[in-house]
């Protein structure tokens, strides 16, 4: 990892940005990349924000839908052409990473714990199957780089901070500075506190960067990182009925607020990366982490037996806890192929994506990641034990271990073509260690999945308005050790171990695309159509007793298209600059039987749920006073989506977000050292559902949004 260039302007475009992308691992220009990629600055995606949400910085991105849910107990819905979508928390199917090291455990869940949009330098996007470069539940990649920007002597340092409505609170403080020209170090702290606008749904957060980038010599980089996050709170409403919606959007779920559903992280992670690039184009990356978490989780659940006489007016609930322990390696060395043949040297051919012939560049390596999960579960009565002994309920060790050997080769023959081809092969071993014998069964086991993944693309530079691309790829993702210990007799017939039916689901997709820039670059573009199958798609069949259980459906048939632009009809992006992101997606269930007694339900042909049809964004940004001198920015929003079901059986359809969603902010940009701003979220004061909660219990499937809302704020310094 390279020291850090100087931060660029705040109104950086965010479609096509003339940069170098890493998402698809061979560093090149989006243009030389056969996939569909997105940069996005971070300081844009922060500036005059609040910083709380991925919907702030993802929302202009094609392909992307985040869904908030407005509930910081399960995180927002991140889904990728569809991947992710039907995560009832955390984030599923999506490949996360920050700094380079994965937040996407070996399993395939996500975790959000370490990222703060507020100190972020650059997030990075890779739409489509991509398992060939990241493995397990890669439908798409999120990267996140941490900001190390540094003035060239002594030490820089900002702060913001901003409050707005519903009690939201968010204050943070960043200090940088370089160290005899070798060493960037950067330190970041922030804090943010809600009240929310639905009851039971306050929240707390505490997030710690320190982060060191030296050089060891003229080709070679260390990377330090280290982040600290403590959630004290954050408090579950959890989904509202259609009825309940309608009635009282603000409300929670009556069992969540009886049974004290809430949450508690304790986290902490530690990564060392070093980079050599050595002379001829040869290259050698290795990183190592490892991650500290403790997490204490009041559902609202029963446990084992029922809520008891009392049905949903019990406060009996289920208290989880977790100890995990994680961590893991990445090895990858690159270089060309003619310096690899006998005969090569240095007057052969040149780097990947140098001007010529080129030879092309191999990439060979290794990715290990491992967890360890003490997990215990215990009867609560308004989210706490009743007694510290004769609760419990369920004691178990959960270990998952990945190990990944992979290859890659990308090739720039010349000034037009470029092409990428790789292969990897994982294998997820799940093993359980029951230590809650008192039930009369042993219910530990092992499953070990494995999988074969690859992708071939290639992209065409005819000219600067012109790249097209095309690209075929495959992805898996693997249950989790949760679902595949999810084993309801009704349903299996089993009492204990690991559900020897449940596999991983597994995507073969094909994607033709296009990106340029015209009008002398004033407007650029892009262009995504493509298809995916989906065999042996994970998904939630039974729900009793407020425990869910899995299966793999059949198959099903996604096809979507893509696109977005960005417009600066006076050349400067500062000046003024409109941007548009449209997708259309159409996920088909095409063999989905679900087996109820002696009654057999045929779904094929229903909408996969949890994804919207058609969503679209468009952004204004400009300074109406700049030919005087003034530094006003003014920036625009409107977010529309189409009506989505949060059902298998497609019975409850939510409706659509009717004239959409806009949001305006107005920040002061000048030279001063105060630059503050202002903002108001649903202006036109929609009423809509911002997420759902798929195939949730008793109807339970609407997680509604605000309605009109405003904040302010100030940023010091930077």
């Amino acid at each position: 990892m390279p020291l850090q260039p100087p931060r660029p302007p705040a109104d950086t475009a965010r479609v096509l940005a003339p940069v170098t992308v890493t998402v698809a691992r061979t560093p090149a220009p989006p243009e030389r990349v056969p996939w569909a990629v997105d940069a996005v600055d971070g300081r844009a995606a922060r500036a005059g924000r609040l910083t709380v949400g991925l919907d702030e910085a993802l929302a202009d991105v094609p392909g992307v839908i985040v869904a908030n849910r407005y509930n910081f107990s399960v995180d927002q819905r991140l889904s990728i052409r569809g991947a992710g979508a039907r995560a009832n928390f955390g984030v599923r199917g999506v490949r996360v990473l920050l700094d380079g090291v994965p937040q996407t455990l070996p399993d395939g869940q996500s975790q959000l714990t370490n990222v703060d949009l507020a100190n972020l330098a650059r997030v990075e996007v890779l739409r489509g199957a991509a398992s060939s470069l990241y493995g397990n539940a890669a439908g798409g990649v999120v990267a996140f780089a941490s900001d190390l920007s540094a003035p060239s002597r002594g030490v820089g340092a900002g702060a913001q901070a901003a409050g707005g409505a519903y009690g939201v609170r968010k204050a943070q403080a960043r200090a940088a500075t370089r160290l005899g020209g070798a060493t960037v170090a950067a330190a970041s702290a922030s804090a943010t506190s809600v009240a929310g606008f639905r009851q039971h749904s306050a929240a707390e957060q505490r997030r710690v960067t320190l982060a060191a980038d030296r050089a060891l010599g003229p080709y070679t980089t260390l990377a330090l990182r280290l982040h600290a996050a403590r959630d004290p709170r954050a408090q579950n409403p959890g989904a509202l009925t259609a009825a309940e919606w309608e009635r009282r959007p603000d409300s929670a779920a009556a069992p969540n607020v009886l049974r004290g559903a809430d949450k508690r992280v304790a986290q902490e992670q530690l990564s060392v990366g070093v980079t050599r690039a050595a002379p001829g184009g040869a290259r050698l990356e290795a990183t190592a982490f490892g991650v500290r978490r403790a997490l204490w989780n009041p559902l609202a659940t029963p446990p084992p037996g029922g809520a008891g006489p009392l049905g949903a007016r019990s406060p009996l609930g289920t208290l989880v806890e977790v100890g995990r322990r994680a961590g893991g390696a990445r090895v990858a060395a690159s270089a060309p192929l003619a310096r690899l043949l006998p005969g090569g040297g240095s007057g052969t051919s040149g780097a990947f994506g140098a001007a010529g012939p080129a030879s092309p560049v191999l990439t060979v390596g290794a990715e290990w990641q491992a967890m360890r999960d003490a997990r215990t579960n215990r009867r609560a009565t308004g989210g706490r034990a009743d007694l510290p002994t004769d609760t419990l309920v369920l004691s178990q060790v959960e270990r998952v271990d990945n190990l990944a050997p992979f290859a890659q080769v990308a090739w720039a023959p010349g000034r037009v073509w470029a092409v990428d081809a790789a292969v990897r092969g994982d294998r997820v071993r799940f093993r359980v260690r029951d230590r809650f014998l008192a039930d009369g069964r042993d219910d530990s086991g092992a499953r070990t999945l494995a999988a074969r993944s690859g992708h071939a693309g290639a992209s065409a530079r005819l000219s600067a308005a012109f790249v097209p691309y095309a690209n075929v790829s495959t992805a898996f993702e693997t249950p989790t050790t949760v679902e595949l210990q999810a084993l309801p007799s009704a349903a299996t017939g089993a009492a204990g171990g690991f559900n020897t039916a449940l596999g991983p689901q597994r995507t073969r997709a094909a994607e033709l695309g296009a990106r340029g820039a015209l009008a002398g670059g004033r407007v650029t573009y892009q262009a995504a159509a493509y298809r995916a199958r989906v065999a042996g798609a994970i998904v939630q069949f039974l729900e009793t007793d407020g425990r869910a259980y899995f299966r793999n459906a059949g198959a099903a048939r996604n096809r979507g298209l893509e696109l977005g632009a960005a417009v600066r009809p006076l050349g400067d992006p500062a000046a003024l600059a409109l941007t548009a992101a449209y997708t259309w997606s159409r996920f088909r269930f095409a063999e989905y039987r679900v087996q109820t007694g002696a009654r057999t339900d045929t779904l094929d042909g229903r909408t996969v749920p949890g994804v919207p049809e058609r969503f679209a964004r468009l952004g204004l940004r400009a300074r109406p006073l700049a030919a005087r001198g003034a530094a006003l920015a003014l920036e625009v929003d409107h977010t529309w989506a189409s009506a989505v079901y949060a059902d298998d059986r497609n019975l409850l359809r939510v409706p659509g977000w009717g004239r959409g969603v806009l949001d305006v902010r107005a920040r002061w940009d000048g030279r001063g050292p105060v630059r503050p701003f202002v903002a108001v979220q649903n202006a036109f004061g929609q009423r809509y559902v911002g997420a759902v909660t798929v195939n949730g219990a008793n109807g339970r499937g609407l997680e509604p949004a605000p309605g009109r809302t405003a904040y302010v704020g100030a940023e010091v310094g930077r």
